[in-house]
C-alpha cells in the first residue's frame, strides 16, 4: 500500500489492511499482430495466486480472526471466490461460496475444480437465488461478507494503490503516462479503482472498461458511482480533499462481450492465442481475453502505441505453479 500511504499518510493509520505478498508488477511492451501495447503485468501481483483480486483482498480481509468464516458468491467459475478460498486459507478461515451456472470453458473449469478443493460449495440455481441465499446465511450465521468481485468502496482502494503504483514506475522510469489503461469490466472495482487512483495522481489517463457482463452489472452509471463512494471513503479517512470524479475519463466499451458471461468470442480467442505464441501468458476467455482484443483494436484504429492493456488474471498455477494455502 506503499504508494496510497505516500500520497495521503493519514491511511496507514486508519485505513486497516493485511500483507497478503502484492508488490509491484512490471510494465511490460507486447506486440501482437504487429501491434505495440504496454501491459501492466497485474497476474504476476503476489507469488501464490496474483491477479486483480488480491489487491482488493489486502483491504476486505484485515484483521481477520483466525477460524472466523468468510461468504462470497459467484459464477461456478468464478477467479474472485478462487481468491477469497486461497487467502482466506492463508489467513486460517474457512470459505463458503455459493455459485451459479455459467458458460464454461478450460479456464472456467479448471478454477471450478480447484475452487471446489478449497471452498464449501452451495450451487444455487441462479444469480437470484445465489443472492437469497446469501441473505438468508447472512442473518442466521457469523461470517464476513465479501462482495462478489471484491467491489465495493473499500476493495476499490486497493486498486486506487495500483493506479498510484503504475504512475510512480513511469515517472521513475521518465515514460509518459499511457493514453488509455484498458481494463475488463465486470463488477467494477478495478475499474473504479483506477479511475479514483488517476485523478488522485492528476493524470489525464482514459480508463477503458471492456465489458464482461450484461449490461445491468457492468455499465457507467455503477463504475461512477462507485469511484464517487471510493473517493468519499478516503476522503473521510485521509481528512484531505480529494479530486473529483471526472466522468469524460471513463469509457465503457460493449463490442466485444459476446452475448454471455464466460462465453468466449472468436476474434477474443484469437488475440489470446496470438499473445500465447508470441512467449506471453496465457489469457482466459471470460476476463481477459476480451480486454487484449478491445485494446489490440483500439490501439490498431488510433494508430497509438501508448495503449496500456491491464492483465488482471493469472495462469501461473494453471501451467503448473503450486496454489496452496
Amino acid at each position: 500500500m506503499r504508494p496510497l500511504f505516500l500520497r495521503l499518510p493519514r491511511l496507514a493509520h486508519t485505513l486497516p489492511h493485511v500483507d497478503l505478498g502484492v508488490r509491484e508488477t512490471p510494465v511490460d511492451e507486447w506486440t501482437v499482430d504487429g501491434i505495440t501495447l504496454l501491459a501492466k503485468r497485474d497476474d504476476l501481483s503476489a507469488p501464490a495466486l496474483g491477479g486483480n483480486k488480491v489487491r482488493a483482498l489486502e483491504l476486505l480481509l484485515a484483521a481477520l480472526p483466525s477460524g472466523h468464516s468468510l461468504l462470497t458468491v459467484g459464477p461456478s467459475g468464478s477467479t474472485h471466490a478462487l481468491a477469497v478460498a486461497q487467502y482466506g486459507a492463508q489467513l486460517g478461515a474457512a470459505t463458503q461460496v455459493i455459485t451459479w451456472p455459467q458458460e464454461t470453458h478450460d479456464v472456467a473449469r479448471a478454477t471450478a475444480s480447484r475452487l471446489a478443493a478449497l471452498a464449501q460449495l452451495t450451487r444455487a440455481r441462479s444469480t437470484l437465488d445465489a443472492y437469497a441465499r446469501v441473505a438468508v446465511r447472512r442473518l442466521r450465521t457469523d461470517v464476513r461478507w465479501i462482495p462478489a468481485g471484491g467491489s465495493s468502496p473499500l476493495g476499490a482502494v486497493g486498486h486506487v494503490n495500483a493506479a498510484l503504483e503504475l504512475v510512480a514506475q513511469l515517472t521513475r522510469d521518465a515514460q509518459p503516462m499511457p493514453s488509455a489503461v484498458v481494463v475488463p469490466l465486470g463488477s467494477g472495482g478495478t475499474a473504479a479503482g483506477l479511475l479514483t487512483g488517476f485523478a488522485l495522481a492528476g493524470v489525464r489517463t482514459r480508463v477503458v472498461g471492456v465489458r464482461v457482463v450484461p449490461r445491468v452489472v457492468g455499465n457507467r452509471w455503477h463504475v461512477l458511482r462507485l469511484a464517487r463512494r471510493t473517493c468519499a471513503l478516503l476522503s473521510r479517512l485521509s481528512g484531505e480533499t480529494l479530486p473529483a470524479i471526472d466522468a469524460r475519463s471513463l469509457e465503457v466499451v460493449d463490442n466485444v462481450y459476446g452475448g454471455g458471461y464466460g462465453h468466449e468470442t472468436e476474434s477474443a480467442s484469437r488475440a489470446a492465442a496470438l499473445l500465447r505464441s508470441s512467449g506471453g501468458p496465457r489469457l482466459d476467455g471470460t476476463y481477459s481475453a476480451k480486454a487484449l482484443d478491445a485494446a489490440l483494436a483500439r490501439a490498431r484504429s488510433a494508430g497509438d502505441d501508448s495503449v496500456l492493456f491491464w492483465l488482471t488474471f493469472d495462469a501461473r498455477w494453471m501451467d503448473g505453479a503450486p496454489l496452496r494455502p
